[in-house]
Parts: C-alpha cells; structure tokens; sequence
C-alpha cells in the first residue's frame, strides 16, 4: 500500500467519524423526544442551528485551509469535537442543546470535515479528482453503517449521554493522531497516472478566480442552487427517517439499521458515482444521482403506507445512491470551473448553500409535522426540491459546454 492509498484512507475514516456525529443526531432526535417531550420541530431546529453554523464556518475554514493547511485544522478539529461530544452528555434543555450540539459540534465538524478533506484531495489527486473524491466521500458512508447503529446500541445500554461522551472520545482517539502522523498538505504527492480525456476535458475551462470574481459567474451560483435544493431533499430524509420509521410501527434499533443500509449503499453510489463522472460528463452523473434520491422520498412515503422492513431497506439503498452520487460531484464541478490559491474559500462559499439547504429541509419537515402530524407535505416539497437541483445541475452543464464550443 503506498502513500497515497494511506492518505485516501485516513481521510475517509476521518469523514466517517465527523459525519457519523452529524447523521447520528437521527437517533439522538428519538431519544430526546422520548426523555424531554419537546416537539419536533424544536429538535430539528437544533439539527438546522448546527447546518447553519457548520456552513457559515466553511468560508473561514476555507481562508485557514489557503492559508496555514488542512491538516493542521483537522488536528485542532478532532480534539475540539471530542470535547464538544463530551459536554453534550450534560444537556438538559433546549438552549443547552441548540449552544452545544447546534454552535459547538457543529464548529467541530467544519474544522475537520468536508471542506480540509476536499482541499487536501484537490491538491493531490487531480489526476483522479471524482474517483478519490467519491472514495474519501465513501468513508461518510461508514460512519453511517458503523456510527448510527452503535449510537442506537449506546443509548439503549448506557443512555443517549454517556453514548454522546464515548463518541467523542472515538472521535478524538483516532482524528487527532491520524492527522497528526498520516495527512500532510504542505507539498502534493505525485501522480501516478494521467487525467481521463473526459476529466480533462471537463476541467478544460478552469481558471484561477477570487471569490469577488467567482460571484459574479453563473455557474458558480446554479452550483449553489445544486447544493441548496439537493440538500433539502436529502436531509429532509436523513433527519427525519428514523422518527417516521418508529411512527409507522418499527423498531429504534430496526430503524437505524435502516441507515446503516443508507451507509453502505452510499459507498457504492460514492465511489461508482466519482468513477463514473472522471469518463462522463459530471453532470449527467448528478442528475441521475438526483433521479434516484428522488425516488427514494416516494419509495418512503410507500413504506409509510404499507409498512415493511423490506421495503424500507429498498428505500434505504435508493436513498444512499442516490444522494451519495451527488455529494462529491458538486466540489467536483466546482473545482472544473475554479483553481487556484483562493479554490479553499469559493469551496467553502459554495457549501454555504449545502448548508442553508440542510438547515432549512429538517426544520420544515418538523415543522409541517407539528401542525399538520404527517410527513406527507414536507416529502412532496422535499420531491420538488430534488427535481429543481437537478434542474441547476443540467444547465451548468449547458453552459459549460457553450463555454468549451466558444474557447
């Protein structure tokens, strides 16, 4: 195993402990509901609190990565995310929960989330950029299959507080020694083989922006729109499928198994999803991707109305290709049309409308269901939301190729 397969790795386990905290939070959902009785709503705008403060941080972590490293800000992440981890065993009430789950772990997260992994991939893998994106990306698949149900398993034995406390101590044991001694970011590793023709071509129109400048280009703002409809349709799901399945008659354990398939479905769609976008068009991929997640919010509704373990398992697979096959084609897309020495802070812009997306899905659905007790409205709009991010997804695609056919 040589240095690059180590580096892909680490980062991989490294996104599967940070985004385990974030789609554990379906399970803590279960649990405090059961222990304090507040509404839904009121639990997913926790949820909302932590995706809007983890996408406000990612233009700052953006600016730290350009400038001193990501390695460095994963370091200092995993540590700050196992104490965040460990005070949120001492909740108890709303405020506690919104300043240490929604500001605190969500502050955590970004420093040794999505957007250091990116960049550190960015600058040594441009020769594979959608494969070694969709296998670190993949790693967030297995926190999903490892995570949820261990959490479920902790709260059932020990309580949702000492499973929040040994959490974090999971994830400060293995984050903060693996940046430490297997990532570096300071000089890029070699290639080992040349860019596909259709990777090539499709990075053919990149150029090296400002922020200033990116902001005022189209595509830069239907790849926020991607990010932003994309991500209320998905996390609408993540969110809120353990509650809907437990309401509809199945178990607490049954359930997150049920995002343990949602897991391990997602490293497929990851990982095929990126392979697929290095040999065609990565846009393409994307709404395909969206087509699926897309049906995966009628496949739930469908288990809502003729309930089936079975069946939810066939939702759950849905819904992990097909949201996975889009997670890490967007920076993709987005590193197609911008490099350079400012890519850390327009990716970390561009999250921004993940984000707001993600902040927006969750508390919508918990919402709706505290006035109207059904899913049934927020899936539809969650749907609606899928179809109109692939929408944003197609005409980038336009433009780019108008772009190629004038250069």
């Amino acid at each position: 195993m040589n240095r690059r397969h180590v580096t892909l790795g680490a980062i991989a386990v490294t996104l599967g402990l940070t985004y385990g905290v974030w789609y554990s939070y379906s399970v803590f959902l279960v649990a405090l509901l059961n222990e304090f009785g507040w509404s839904r709503s009121l639990l997913a705008g926790a949820f909302s609190v932590f995706t809007l403060v983890h996408g406000a941080a990612n233009p700052v972590i953006g600016v730290l990565c350009d400038r001193v490293g990501p390695r460095r800000l994963v370091v200092f992440g995993g540590g700050a995310l196992g104490l965040a981890l460990f005070a949120n065993g001492f909740i108890d009430s709303p405020g506690h929960l919104y300043l240490g789950f929604g500001v605190a772990t969500a502050l955590a997260v970004a420093c040794c989330g999505w957007v250091p992994a990116v960049v550190l991939v960015q600058r040594q893998f441009m020769d594979r950029l959608g494969f070694s994106l969709g296998i670190v990306s993949s790693g967030i698949g297995l926190g999903m299959l490892f995570v949820v149900p261990l959490c479920q398993w902790l709260i059932e034995s020990l309580g949702w507080r000492a499973a929040w406390q040994i959490l974090g101590a999971i994830c400060a044991g293995w984050i903060v020694p693996a940046a430490w001694f297997l990532l570096r970011d300071e000089a890029p590793l070699p290639a080992v083989t040349l860019p596909t023709r259709a990777a090539s071509a499709q990075g053919a129109d990149a150029r090296e922006m400002t922020l200033r400048a990116a902001l005022r280009t189209q595509p830069l703002w239907l790849l926020l729109g991607a990010f932003f409809f994309g991500n209320v349709c998905s996390q609408t799901l993540h969110v809120h499928q353990v509650a809907f399945l437990v309401d509809h008659g199945m178990a607490a354990m049954a359930a997150a198994s049920v995002v343990g398939v949602v897991g391990v479905a997602s490293i497929f769609g990851k990982a095929g999803g990126g392979w697929l976008s290095d040999r065609y068009q990565r846009e393409v991929i994307y709404v395909i991707g969206i087509a699926i997640m897309v049906g995966a919010v009628g496949a739930l509704a469908l288990v809502g109305a003729v309930p089936s373990r079975w069946g939810a398992y066939v939702y759950a697979a849905m819904l992990g290709v097909g949201y996975s096959a889009t997670a890490a084609l967007i920076p993709a897309m987005l590193s197609d049309r911008f490099r350079g020495p400012r890519f850390g802070l327009i990716l970390g812009t561009g999250l921004m409308g993940s984000a707001l997306g993600s902040a927006f899905g969750p508390w919508m659905a918990g919402r709706l269901f505290d006035m109207t007790g059904s899913y049934v409205i927020p899936f539809v709009i969650a749907a609606v939301c899928g179809v109109l991010a692939a929408a944003a997804g197609w005409h980038a695609r336009r433009l780019r190729l108008r772009a190629e056919q004038a250069g």
